[in-house]
């Protein structure tokens, strides 16, 4: 693959110029030096040329001598027929990293990854992706990557390095020693059998699948309730009623992008429904779940068993069940049990707490309320997650003992997500043979004696299975970048085989899905499935499972305490980095969390309450029981007594972006009754008085009284559609102006946003990110409130501090038709286009600004710094490496100017130019832009208002649509459905 022509690097500033001419050669020195630095290496500019011509007229003469230097392009000896210069090129493959699965489409341009779109013909995700799947093709370009094998720490070739790893394996299987593999949970079934078949060459083999977020308490539930070890699939499109514990599965639980979809179908109202799902959450701090249920109730963990047994005493107690004897939660639960009742065979209860008692409890009330196969299905069980605590424990024991003589690690890094990593650590030392295979720098790496780095996924074939008869396929979008090889091939090769993972991938597909394809040729097979990307068949029939209420009544026995006067810390996924194996990649680190809009480290969010208590506020940093020391948070909605913090921070050898960010909570993670508990019971903690400011990307979380977020309730907007909006029509039948009607006869493009289906969680900001070369400008730039996002998520408090509602609402340019911003600018750099686009002409602007001051919406962002080039921001695009990851199609801009949202003008003029040439007229719904195609809601609509059969016409004309600040009559194209809430209170 060719590979593209990037500027050599440098220092990125323009030579000072004094007003006094020095020497001839001086002033040709200087003048050349600006030529050479800022007009042939940048691409010309009106700011360029006043640069220039600011030496002094005397220089004319200088500068008409110059003569720009002859610039040779090479082009294809022979060119790929399928590759043409400057169009795009999609490869369906797919997303797994051990944790979070998307089917997906990956854009090309020239041989270059560089944006990643959800799949419409996966059943399991569609287009819908998260902000991690977005930000993935980001790492591809990391420097942190590992980029050649070595061995004891110095760099080896791959025939060394095998003919060594084959012999000592080959000498401990004689000695009958045991082979350990211990790898990230398996998707590929393809991976699979190979691993089989690798390990019955040995005499003892042992595989152990480790999950750095524990499910399984859920696992081993199911095993005991149904003869099962799965994690069921929870299908919300069919609930009327969902009752979740602690189970953010809109953030992170499980797999959010897949469940998004199923809960928001069931929550628009876009298509005239008169119901709604109705959703009833409870926990401790603030999730991106609880901010979007109807109805939130805070509890502490330790509550959390008694609330279930309680619930469940209740619904047996009115369907002739057994009870078992227990106290009563501390409010009346009758009324919610009555609903679940009424709701029975249409309802869903879930917890994610990874405790066995309360999994096992949490499936007697489904069993109670029928749940099982219509709501959650055991059957087409999701295949995300495979570890069991109490194989890892068993592990660590063996290793500490020195009875596992070789051990082969596959992406996983336990020395720093394992809670007994010190144990760990030892352990690896007592092994003839360590091995790991990762793709980039991590806590376990340089601990082994031979690192084998693998291939970005983006590089590798490979294959999943998330769902039974839901298969997807992988492909290389690029050729390696670095000496890499993948885990599958490392095994074959280390087994003996010549054969490579492709063949062997092609292979077993042939033999096991091909013959009941209906597809006469293989070559056809194969070439259909990995162009649509997914292949699906029919699985046989399943068995009925039915619950064993065996195991129940112990589950019943114990109730957990809280100590008094301790605090409970509830340690948790954040919705950007996870389980913190991404949190090198910049995007991920400065993507705000969609509740405290806070980003660069984690914190300990406590109650508004207790924060009084402590005499505390933001940013004072307070040193824990245990030794732990955080800045705080004070988060409207937390639970007095408890305290949130986030996992995936502190490392301190995963690469520059994320060294010594945060601190790790890992070590804090204890093992309870076999499984991992992420609860921790702490004493009060200590003011240490030192204070460290956050970078928080919005400071304010009230309306001011104003109609920003419109909400109603259900029974409200059943009666009158346009209940909430009342104030649509007073602004519009006020709108007086001065101005004529602005008309346009070709398209004019709007944008509607379903306050609905938003659920806030972020995917759009990144693919936003991704598509537009937007810059990270790092925690200290983010404080001065100089955070690029051309889009960000607006999240709003109603209700009382302690126990508010949450609103998010995206905002970007609002692409206004009487846009304040245009009549300001003193060199027309922003000006409106005839099809209602407001557009920024980069190389007019001058910076003065007045457009950001005079923009009512504040959605215009302004280029401090050199943000791509500077060393001063080394996030991604400072080295060669990195800038491949930027989006040709897009202008990446100069210091000084203003940017902002351009509704991805790109996509309006590649698919206009497309139809164009077709002979044919635009087709509804055929542009979308970044932060539409990537919304797993389906919440963005993007389309031509002049089309008055286009769904954004038809979402324009619904009673429930306003624009924001609507009363300034600036005419937005940007449209907005109001909140619909289903919370009327549950009678007890």
């Amino acid at each position: 693959m060719k590979k593209s022509r990037t500027n050599p690097g440098g220092a990125n500033f323009v030579p000072e110029v004094k007003n006094n001419l020095g020497s001839p050669a001086e002033n040709e020195n200087q003048l050349l030096g600006l030529l050479e630095h800022d007009i042939m290496k940048q691409g010309t500019s009106r700011r360029d040329f006043l640069k220039v011509f600011g030496y002094s007229f005397a220089s004319a003469a200088l500068l008409a001598s110059c003569k720009r230097p002859v610039q040779k392009a090479l082009p294809y000896i022979i060119q790929p027929p399928e590759i043409t210069p400057g169009k795009s090129l999609y490869y369906a493959s797919s997303f797994y990293d051990g944790h979070e699965y998307s089917s997906i489409l990956v854009k090309t341009r020239d041989g270059r990854p560089i944006k990643i779109e959800g799949n419409l013909l996966s059943e399991f995700n569609r287009e819908g992706t998260t902000a991690r799947v977005q930000a993935s093709v980001l790492s591809l370009y990391d420097d942190a990557r590992l980029k050649n094998p070595s061995a004891e720490n110095k760099q080896t070739t791959w025939d060394n390095i095998d003919a060594q790893i084959i012999n000592k394996l080959k000498e401990i299987n004689s000695k009958n020693g045991e082979i350990v593999l211990l790898t990230s949970s398996i998707l590929s079934p393809s991976t699979i059998r190979l691993i089989n078949e690798f390990g019955a060459d040995f005499h003892k083999f042992k595989w152990v699948q480790y999950d750095a977020i524990s499910y399984s308490a859920i696992l081993e539930a199911n095993s005991i309730c149904f003869g099962k070890e799965a994690i069921p699939d929870y299908h919300f499109r069919n609930a009327d009623l969902v009752v979740s514990v602690y189970a953010d599965f809109i953030g992170t639980w499980i797999s959010p992008a897949h469940f998004i979809q199923d809960y928001v179908s069931r929550r628009k109202l876009d298509k005239g429904e008169k119901t709604m799902l109705r959703h009833i959450h409870y926990e401790s701090g603030m999730s991106l779940t609880g901010a979007n249920a109807d109805i939130r109730k805070k509890i502490k963990p330790s509550e959390e068993k008694n609330l279930l047994i309680d619930l469940y005493n209740r619904i047996a107690e009115k369907t002739g069940a057994i009870t078992f004897p227990s106290a009563n939660f501390r409010e009346d639960l009758t009324g919610l049990a009555d609903k679940l009742i009424e709701a029975k065979g249409k309802s869903i209860v879930i917890s994610g707490t990874n405790n066995l008692d309360i999994q096992i409890i949490v499936n007697g009330i489904n069993s109670l309320l029928g749940n099982y196969t219509n709501c959650i299905d055991l059957n087409n069980n999701i295949k995300v997650a495979s570890g069991i605590d109490s194989k890892m424990e068993d592990l660590i024991s063996e290793l500490k003992e020195g009875s596992v003589k070789a051990l082969i690690m596959y992406n996983v890094n336990p020395v720093y997500d394992y809670h007994d990593s010190e144990n760990f650590r030892k352990g690896i030392k007592n092994t003839e043979i360590s091995i790991n295979m990762t793709v980039s720098l991590n806590e376990t790496v340089g601990l082994v004696k031979y690192e084998c780095p693998v291939n970005h996924y983006l590089e590798s074939w490979d294959d999943a299975e998330i769902i039974s008869g839901q298969l997807s396929l992988s492909q290389p979008c690029i050729n390696p970048i670095f000496n890499t090889r993948s885990f599958q091939d490392s095994l074959l090769k280390w087994s003996g085989s010549s054969t490579n993972y492709h063949d062997y991938l092609t292979s077993n597909w042939e033999k096991q899905y091909f013959p009941g394809s209906g597809i006469s040729d293989f070559r056809n097979f194969w070439n259909t499935s990995l162009g649509n990307g997914v292949f699906n068949y029919k699985v046989p029939g399943f068995k009925s499972l039915t619950h064993k209420p065996e195991r129940l009544s112990q589950a019943m026995k114990t109730l957990e305490k809280s100590e008094t006067g301790g605090y409970e810390i509830v340690i948790s996924e954040s919705v950007a980095l996870g389980t913190g194996m991404h949190a090198n990649n910049p995007w991920l680190m400065e993507l705000p969390d969609p509740v405290s809009r806070q980003c660069w480290e984690n914190v300990a969010a406590i109650s508004i309450s207790d924060a009084t208590i402590w005499g505390v506020q933001n940013g004072d940093i307070v040193k824990f029981s245990n030794g732990l020391k955080l800045p705080v948070f004070v988060q409207s909605g937390q639970m007095e007594g408890t305290i949130s913090v986030a996992l995936g921070y502190g490392h301190t050898n995963s690469g520059p972006v994320c060294f010594r960010i945060g601190e790790n909570l890992y070590p804090f993670v204890k093992s309870s009754a076999g499984n991992r508990n992420y609860v921790i019971t702490i004493e009060k903690p200590i003011n240490t008085f030192e204070k460290r400011q956050l970078a928080l990307t919005q400071v304010h979380s009230s309306m001011e009284g104003r109609p920003i977020v419109r909400e109603t309730s259900l029974n409200k907007y059943i009666i009158d559609p346009s209940s909430g909006n009342e104030f649509h029509k007073e602004f519009e039948s006020t709108h007086k102006t001065l101005y004529p009607e602005v008309k346009y006869d070709g398209f004019h493009w709007g944008l509607a946003i379903d306050l609905n289906a938003c659920i806030g969680c972020n995917s759009c900001v990144i693919a936003c990110q991704a598509e537009n070369n937007i810059p990270v400008v790092g925690k200290a730039e983010v404080i001065k409130r100089r955070i690029m996002h051309w889009i960000k998520i607006d999240r709003y408090y109603s209700d009382t501090p302690d126990d508010p509602k949450v609103y998010f609402q995206p905002l970007a340019c609002q692409h206004c038709d009487n846009a304040p911003c245009e009549n300001v600018c003193p060199v027309s750099a922003t000006n409106h286009s005839s099809e209602g686009l407001n557009q920024m002409t980069y190389n007019r602007c001058v910076g003065t600004k007045y457009c950001i001051n005079n923009c009512p919406y504040k959605v215009r962002r302004f280029n401090w710094y050199r943000y791509t080039n500077s060393k001063n921001f080394d996030f991604n695009t400072a080295s060669d490496l990195g800038k491949m990851v930027l989006n040709p199609d897009v202008t990446v801009r100069e210091r000084g100017v203003v940017e902002k949202c351009s509704f991805c003008v790109q996509r309006i003029q590649e698919k206009k130019l497309q139809a164009k040439l077709e002979n044919r007229t635009l087709n509804d719904n055929e542009i979308k832009t970044a932060c539409m195609q990537a919304c797993p809601a389906g919440a963005i609509v993007f389309g031509n208002l002049n089309d008055k059969k286009s769904m954004v016409s038809k979402l324009f004309s619904d009673p429930r649509c306003y624009h924001l600040l609507e009363e300034l009559h600036t005419l937005p194209n940007t449209g907005y459905l109001t909140k619909v809430r289903n919370d009327d209170k549950i009678d007890s």
